[in-house]
């Protein structure tokens, strides 16, 4: 198992240099960093000499160790706009992002879960056969469509939920939070249905067809034989296996989710870190973009890493793999 950990961090690593020689490249390839500092009404023999000093005259790969050096240190670069690192902006957006994400894994646990289970068991019941039928047709339907169906619905025509903003937050030692205001609580339901409902199909698929697949296993098999309780069958024997596969998937998809939340963010106009990132780009505020895609980046491998890690755990056959 020790290797098998040491082994996964190793390529969460590599897998990190990557992500920053493309955030470096990006960095370095579009715009001027020296215009974005000083702007127009400069002479070129001060730009010139601003280069040198910054740096930006030596060569690709000492500039880019540089920038290795000072990631690693937090220094991330400077936002053009907001005129502070960029890793300050970051932080300061988090809270929100982070929250939706986390309400949104709630809402994917408990509802894929049942819903999946119940499928599995049973498959010819009405309510398995619309769940499979509505599935179909949500995987098809863009975030940000059912983003807006919801405002028109819940916000405009009903007027039971607000349709932008993050309402009343309170601070807990400089985190922002809206998890702790009912106020807050409301302006979370639509954005986290909405980003939910575009990976709730498919994990409701995926626990049918693993459960499905594991019910016809010679082991489930001899269980029935045995005379257990079905209970005990479904939800120990059955159920327990089905979730080596679906952690694994959860885990992407949450890092995945970070994504996708740069179109719920826009239509709801939720201050966080995908909102942030559509705003840099208007503004060509290249040094936060880079330090945008490094901290989602850290976030994606150091999930998915983790999810590897428990999967480890819960899996012997890894176990086993990582000893040899």
């Amino acid at each position: 198992m020790f290797a098998f950990i040491v082994r996964r961090i190793g390529q969460a690593v590599l897998v990190m240099l990557v992500i920053s020689l493309v955030g470096f490249s990006i960095k370095n390839r579009i715009g001027d960093p020296v215009r974005d500092v000083v702007g127009e009404r400069v002479t070129p023999a001060e730009r010139a000499a601003l280069r040198q000093k910054l740096g930006l005259n030596d060569p690709f790969l000492v500039q880019y160790v540089r920038f290795v050096e000072n990631a690693l240190k937090g220094d991330l670069g400077l936002s053009f706009f907001y005129k502070k690192p960029a890793l300050k902006v970051i932080i300061s957006k988090a809270p929100a992002t982070l929250e939706l994400v986390f309400v949104t894994a709630l809402i994917l646990i408990v509802v894929s879960l049942p819903i999946g289970v119940f499928t599995a068991i049973r498959p010819r019941n009405w309510f398995s056969r619309f769940t499979m039928a509505f599935s179909t047709l949500g995987v098809s339907i863009p975030v940000f469509l059912t983003a807006i169906l919801l405002i028109y619905v819940f916000a405009v025509t009903l007027n039971w939920l607000p349709s932008y903003g993050r309402g009343l937050t309170v601070d807990i030692g400089g985190w922002q939070s809206g998890l702790l205001t009912l106020d807050g609580l409301k302006h979370l339901i639509l954005p986290s249905i909405s980003l939910a409902s575009i990976m709730l199909p498919l994990f409701i698929r995926l626990i049918r067809a693993e459960m499905m697949e594991i019910l016809e296993t010679e082991y489930i098999k001899f269980a029935w034989a045995k005379g257990l309780r079905r209970s005990r069958i479904w939800f120990l024997h059955a159920f327990k296996n089905t979730l080596l596969p679906v952690i694994t998937v959860f885990g992407v998809q949450i890092g995945i989710m970070f994504a996708f939340t740069i179109l719920t963010e826009t239509v709801f106009q939720w201050q966080g870190m995908g909102f942030m990132f559509l705003e840099a780009v208007e503004r060509s505020d290249t040094s936060l973009l880079v330090a945008y895609l490094v901290v989602v980046g850290v976030i994606f491998v150091v999930v998915n890493t983790l999810v590897d890690i428990i999967y480890g755990l819960v899996n012997p056959t890894v176990r086993v793999a990582g000893r040899k």
